[in-house]
């Protein structure tokens, strides 16, 4: 058996995984991470969603969420405005070459893949590394970044698995009694992508074949009251390429989904969820003709996916960890009047989806936290308080996951791609603090993860949400810390009034011109009839934004007034994304 040592652990190539050990490896700790599959980035590339959801909003566009936004958009062709579910929409394989770009860029980060954990090694309380197959690996600090919260099992690190009732955290939409939902779906329902592919009107896509278990019929309301045109634009990727990730009669797969944390049966569930969505892809192309087909290349092979589908499911609930603090409904709702969750002021990542239950076939009610900002909804942005990470009672371990201390009802909301990947960020900082200052997790002064996520050379990341503040503003370091240090003056609408700074918008010769005629039809509620350039005059179309700046001249424009504006055009939205308004 070899056995290898390292300062920091982490098991899960995942999307908080692999942001954690490319913080923990640039803080400048020795570092292993060790990847189930070849790509890295979970749920943003391995797992397909190629069209992540929250944190869009230019002001929380920071830390390692933001270098790769950037990245994205810099190597994607086409651009990134292409879905009408997301604001970003890329081909998987860029996301995958830009996290393996960055892992073996530092020498300090060794990358290991194909490896699952078997034995969780401890001490008294303390975990001292982790054992597979044919590999040891000790650590002073192991952090869990597995999908399903596997090491907490291994470990029997105390953690919850299902629904917390109403009694136990006050939470509003939690249910008072157990019943039929909690019962079939103790936790959300994953679903495995495929992508699809236009071949054109041709009709030469090769015959998707149907799976042992073929169930056309579930799938026919799929797209009604949507069309099947709108219904592939959800996902529509660059180069022809859609994502399918359809919650409506889709691909979303439950049946008793409690399989996945019964090592002797996670198998099959994962068999049938990939069976499940083979034959969905089957009905699609029975029902849309052999112009859509499989997008054969994008995956490499596995042993259960690979090429047109993910290379494992998109998990949307794990064990979750029960740590020194637990993220409650509450924690992530909009305060009486304003539009901002509670600070706390323990955060160290934040987010701002919409809180988002999936249950096939079941609509389940929840308590509102979207708001409209920038001629669009969003979310009431929250924070994840560093507590979160850190076990009630076990040394030596993190978690940087959907397998945080998080209720069942909150998960909705922090389970998303661009949250997780800032918590495994935090998780990767604490972790290289943890061995510069010889200490335990829990003995970390919070006060030092926040200033070193704040001052990362290479990624600062936001802690506080603030709407209209840029990380390039030059008052943006000094408010991230006022707020914190006096919590009380956070406003409740999550602005404050300052200079804002226009010149951080990218040069003009990247956007398309238009002028036209503004329409105001609600607060946040925008279009544009265009009349130049003269080809498109009479269109219409809805404008939105995500930088503070352009948000505060569109409040400010008159109904009928006539602009110019620069910005990007998405077909499947029927919106523009505005960058600049030029104002007579």
């Amino acid at each position: 058996m070899n056995e290898l040592t390292t300062d920091v652990l982490v098991v899960g190539g995942g999307t908080g995984g692999t942001a954690a050990a490319i913080q923990a490896a640039r803080k400048g700790v020795q570092t292993i991470l060790v990847s189930e599959t070849p790509w890295l980035g979970g749920m943003l590339t391995a797992a397909g969603v190629a069209a992540p959801d929250g944190n869009e909003l230019a002001a929380f566009q920071t830390g390692l969420w933001g270098a790769y936004v950037r990245s994205l958009f810099h190597l994607q062709p086409g651009g990134l405005d292409n879905s009408w579910v997301s604001m970003f929409s890329y081909d998987p394989r860029i996301g995958a070459k830009i996290f393996a770009d960055w892992v073996q860029s530092l020498p300090n980060l060794k990358w290991i893949t194909g490896k699952t954990p078997i034995e969780v090694c401890q001490q008294n309380n303390c975990i001292t590394g982790v054992r597979f197959a044919d590999l040891i690996i000790k650590a002073k600090v192991t952090l869990d970044a597995t999908e399903l919260g596997d090491l907490l099992a291994l470990a029997d690190v105390p953690h919850r698995w299902g629904w917390e009732l109403r009694s136990e955290f006050d939470e509003p939409s939690a249910p008072v009694i157990p019943n039929n939902l909690t019962q079939q779906y103790p936790v959300q329902s994953p679903t495995w992508v495929v992508i699809l592919q236009d071949f054109g009107n041709e009709g030469n896509a090769p015959e998707i074949c149907a799976p042992p278990h073929d169930t056309p019929q579930q799938f026919v309301k799929a797209w009604e009251n949507y069309g099947s045109e709108q219904f592939l634009n959800y996902g529509r990727l660059p180069g022809q390429l859609f994502m399918i990730n359809w919650p409506l009669h889709g691909n979303d797969y439950g049946i008793d989904v409690g399989r996945l944390v019964d090592q002797d049966k996670r198998q099959e569930f994962l068999q049938e969820s990939l069976w499940h969505t083979q034959s969905f892809a089957r009905f699609i192309q029975t029902q849309l003709g052999r112009r859509y087909g499989l997008a054969e290349s994008v995956f490499p092979a596995s042993s259960l996916g690979g090429g047109a589908y993910a290379l494992h499911p998109y998990y949307r609930e794990s064990r979750r960890l029960i740590g020194l603090v637990t993220v409650r409904e509450q924690d992530i709702l909009p305060v009486p009047g304003g539009q901002v969750a509670p600070l706390s002021v323990d955060a160290v990542a934040l987010g701002n989806y919409a809180n988002d239950h999936h249950y096939p076939g079941v609509d389940f009610p929840l308590q509102p936290k979207s708001i409209r900002w920038g001629g669009r909804c969003t979310g009431t942005p929250f924070t994840i308080p560093y507590g979160a990470l850190v076990p009630i009672s076990t040394d030596g371990l993190l978690v940087c996951e959907k397998n945080i201390s998080v209720s069942h009802i909150a998960n909705g909301s922090t389970r998303l791609q661009p949250v997780v990947m800032n918590i495994g960020q935090a998780a990767g900082m604490a972790a290289a603090l943890c061995v510069e200052l010889g200490c335990q997790p829990r003995d970390l002064p919070v006060r030092r993860i926040q200033e070193a996520l704040l001052e990362d050379s290479f990624a600062p990341g936001a802690i506080v949400p603030l709407f209209n503040l840029l990380s390039l503003h030059p008052d943006w370091l000094s408010w991230q810390r006022y707020c914190l240090d006096n919590p009380e003056d956070y406003p409740i609408s999550g602005t404050r009034n300052w200079q804002q700074e226009t010149n951080s918008a990218p040069s003009t010769q990247n956007w398309t011109p238009l002028k036209g005629i503004f329409q105001r039809h609600n607060d946040q509620d925008y279009t544009i009839t265009l009349t130049e350039p003269a080809a498109d005059a009479g269109k219409v179309w809805t404008l939105v934004t995500l930088r503070p700046d352009v948000d505060d001249q569109l409040q400010n424009c008159l109904d009928q007034q006539r602009l110019t504006l620069w910005g990007r055009l998405n077909q499947s939205g029927q919106w523009l994304v505005v960058e600049m308004v030029d104002l007579p």
